[in-house]
């Protein structure tokens, strides 16, 4: 039982820094990378879909990304959908293809960008909390364990939480040094 309760929270945990480092990887920082918008979500036949699942997203050049959308009667609602996301970047569409300049990296762009990162590292931060608590609320609710044992699996349960947050502030930390270097 208790085995079962913590395999299940090291799972929900695992998934909470996933989704950070993916997260991570939207996050720009010198060179130009397809996964810069892996995170913009387009209005598309009135639901909202991923970037690579409406369009092929190519880096061409260091400081260019290309988008190529499947429906080429698509591409005003991609641009509006990148233009309007937080990343800072001004997408022109020229035919069926959209060509998105990326901005020299100024102190000031830096920064925000460290800050969204931080913002990121919080929301994996609390997916990791959030599996931890609710595996503890399953560990009160057993019978038949002993105090003991409760107590045991909760020192474990604590154990892998501090080994989750640390990869995830390992992370931040790696990307946070490839943004702020000039």
């Amino acid at each position: 039982m208790i085995q079962n309760i913590l395999k299940d929270c090291k799972v929900a945990m695992e998934k909470g820094v996933d989704a950070a480092k993916r997260e991570f990887s939207s996050v720009r920082s010198g060179k130009a990378s397809p996964s810069m918008l892996d995170t913009v979500k387009v209005e598309m036949y009135g639901q909202l879909m991923a970037m690579n699942q409406v369009a092929n997203v190519s880096a061409p050049e260091p400081r260019l990304l290309m988008v190529t959308p499947f429906d080429k009667g698509q591409v005003k609602a991609i641009e509006k959908a990148i233009r309007e996301s937080n990343l800072g970047l001004d997408p022109s569409a020229q035919g069926a293809v959209i060509r998105v300049p990326l901005p020299s990296m100024n102190e000031q762009r830096r920064k925000e960008l460290a800050k969204l990162l931080h913002k990121y590292a919080e929301d994996g931060r609390i997916a990791v909390r959030h599996a931890r608590t609710n595996a503890r609320d399953a560990l009160k609710k057993l019978s038949g364990v002993s105090e003991d044992e409760v107590k045991h699996a909760e020192k474990d349960l604590q154990k892998l939480h501090d080994e989750e947050i640390a990869k995830i502030d390992a992370a931040m930390k790696a990307k946070e040094a490839e943004i702020m270097e000039v």
